[in-house]
């Protein structure tokens, strides 16, 4: 069988990235590394597919952007900064929607891959460390959105998930809450995780805090609900919830009305995202927003510098989030207890 370049990286013991640099003679590499992969291709008699090369510097003027799932409202904000600075550039965004499994969005990777896409913006959690090492060795630029394996390529875009839910816990404090619950997502997500965190940043140096405090809600709306009754089944006498996005902040809020508690007059609640669902609920949602429409324009930028630049080098880019405070943890309305 032929030698890879996955076989040339593991013999030099360098990564695929770094093999491409050397292979096309772009980005910096030093020249003992230089010397080992050359030695490696060598040994191996790696032979670089030359018309595979030349199809990689096509240009589609089409980029792809992936998605965990669309009906999730915090994406077609996302969706549409993208799309503006793409159309604004002459390119056409692709719509994919993973439904957050690893292996449809590497079913996407091949397809995209072999229609020449000019570059990929991940929204979602599943990829590993081969995924991106393909993408590298296809020499396809990427930007992923909160998280991505260790890599030494491509563009990652978060925001401050941590300090965002200090300061979260802190305005619920503020407002005069006594006893704070936190609602969180799936661990396996580091926005999820960093949240999380933020929380018990916080909440850990007052003397209510319990773990029990802390309870899963799957980033749902029902997982919302289903927190509720879970929290005030062990805390009846909570009077503020964080809910880690404003979907299950969303739940917390219908939760609480079935059981017919006022909000925020017995329980505060807030949540994290900033998304236009939490201007419409009654009472309104105070949030910690994210800039949603600007990680879009970003990500779209980033992708499209790295297209035009052949980039490869590995880069991190934090934005700061805000809080929103509305009519759910007003301090004005807070009174009374259960």
């Amino acid at each position: 069988m032929k030698a890879t370049i996955r076989d040339v990286a593991k013999l030099a013991g360098v990564s695929v990235a770094t093999v491409s640099r050397v292979m096309n003679q772009k980005g910096y590499v030093n020249s003992e590394t230089e010397q080992k992969v050359n030695k490696a291709m060598q040994q191996l008699k790696f032979e670089p597919n030359q018309m595979a090369r030349g199809l990689a510097g096509k240009r589609t003027k089409t980029i792809a952007l992936i998605l965990p799932d669309i009906s999730n409202p915090f994406f077609p904000g996302l969706a549409r900064g993208v799309e503006d600075i793409a159309q604004n550039n002459g390119y056409t965004v692709i719509l994919c929607n993973s439904d957050d499994m690893g292996v449809k969005e590497r079913s996407y990777i091949e397809v995209l891959k072999k229609k020449y896409i000019d570059g990929i913006i991940f929204a979602t959690n599943n990829l590993v460390r081969e995924d991106l090492e393909r993408m590298e060795e296809a020499q396809i630029p990427f930007v992923m959105l909160d998280r991505a394996p260790n890599m030494e390529s491509g563009c990652v875009i978060k925001v401050d998930n941590f300090g965002g839910a200090k300061a979260a816990v802190e305005h619920l404090l503020n407002v005069g809450c006594k006893k704070i619950a936190h609602v969180y997502g799936p661990q396996e997500l580091t926005t999820a995780k960093e949240r999380l965190a933020g929380y018990e940043e916080v909440a850990k140096q007052q003397p209510w805090y319990t773990p029990t405090l802390m309870i899963p809600g799957d980033f749902t709306i029902d997982g919302g609900i289903k927190a509720v009754e879970a929290l005030l089944g062990k805390h009846p006498d909570l009077d503020g919830i964080f809910a880690g996005n404003d979907q299950m902040a969303v739940g917390v809020l219908k939760g609480l009305k079935r059981r017919g508690i006022s909000v925020p007059g017995q329980v505060a609640v807030c949540g994290f995202d900033g998304v236009n669902l939490t201007e419409i609920t009654e009472p309104e949602l105070s949030t910690i927003a994210q800039p949603i429409y600007q990680i879009g324009e970003l990500a779209a930028n980033k992708l499209i510098e790295r297209i035009n630049l052949s980039s490869t080098h590995y880069e991190t880019v934090e934005l700061g989030v805000s809080l929103i405070v509305r009519e759910s943890t007003r301090k004005s309305v807070m009174s009374g207890s259960r």
